[in-house]
C-alpha cells in the first residue's frame, strides 16, 4: 500500500512528492477507467503508486531505463497496487511493448530527452494508442518560444549547462510533432509551479 512517508531507502524525488496531488486531480477526469496504461520514464515510481489505486481496472505498466529498474521495482513491490505491473526496460529509441494502450503518461521527461528522443517517444506512442486513447505529458513548457516564468528560464539554463541537448520544449513544436504522428493536442492544463499537463489524442 502507498505510504505518505519515504521512510525506506527507496529512490525518492521531492518534485514527484509535491506534484502528485495536482496531477492526479487532472488525471481523474481524463484517463479511461479500464485498459492498459504505459508510463514512460517512471523514475522513482512515486507517481505510479499514487495514481494507479484510483483506477483499479486500469492496468499500469511502468517503464524505465535499465539502470533505474532495480530501485523502481523495489518501490513497486513495497507500495504498488495490484493493478501495477512490474516495471520493464524501455528505451524509446529501441524496442517497444508489442501491444496497444488505452493511455500513456510521462512526467518531466521531454526536457531531459534530446529532441530526437522526444520525437521517438511521440512516434512510439502515436503507433500504440487505441482510437480515443490519451497521452498525458507533464512538465514545464515554453509557449510561443517564450518562458512562462523566470523560474522556468533558470531551470532551462541549468539543463543546458548540464547538456546542450536538454531544455524546455515549445508547446507548439510538441503539437506539430504530435500531428506528424496522427495525434492532436486536445488540452494544455496549467498546474502549480509553472508546469503544464498536455493532453494528446489520436486524430
Amino acid at each position: 500500500m502507498y505510504s505518505d512517508r519515504n521512510s525506506t531507502d527507496l529512490p525518492y524525488s521531492e518534485a514527484a512528492w509535491r506534484n502528485r496531488g495536482p496531477i492526479l486531480e487532472q488525471l481523474l477526469r481524463l484517463l479511461p477507467s479500464r485498459g492498459h496504461l504505459l508510463e514512460i520514464g517512471s523514475g522513482t515510481g512515486q507517481h505510479a503508486v499514487h495514481f494507479a489505486p484510483a483506477y483499479p481496472r486500469l492496468t499500469w505498466q511502468p517503464t524505465e531505463q535499465r539502470e533505474h529498474l532495480e530501485g523502481l521495482n523495489a518501490r513497486l513491490r513495497l507500495e504498488g497496487a495490484a493493478n501495477i505491473l512490474p516495471a520493464i526496460e524501455l528505451d524509446v529509441l529501441g524496442a517497444w511493448p508489442d501491444r496497444q494502450f488505452a493511455a500513456a503518461y510521462s512526467a518531466n521527461t521531454a526536457h531531459i530527452m534530446p529532441w530526437p528522443v522526444v520525437c521517438a517517444m511521440f512516434a512510439g506512442i502515436g503507433a500504440r494508442l487505441v482510437p480515443g486513447g490519451l497521452f498525458c505529458l507533464y512538465g514545464p513548457f515554453n509557449v510561443g518560444d517564450s518562458f512562462t516564468a523566470v523560474s522556468n528560464e533558470e531551470f532551462d539554463r541549468q539543463l543546458r549547462a548540464r547538456d546542450p541537448a536538454m531544455g524546455l520544449r515549445n508547446l507548439e513544436a510538441l503539437a506539430a510533432l504530435a500531428a506528424a504522428h496522427k495525434m492532436k493536442l486536445m488540452q494544455s492544463l496549467q498546474l502549480p509551479a509553472n508546469n503544464q499537463l498536455l493532453v494528446f489524442s489520436p486524430n
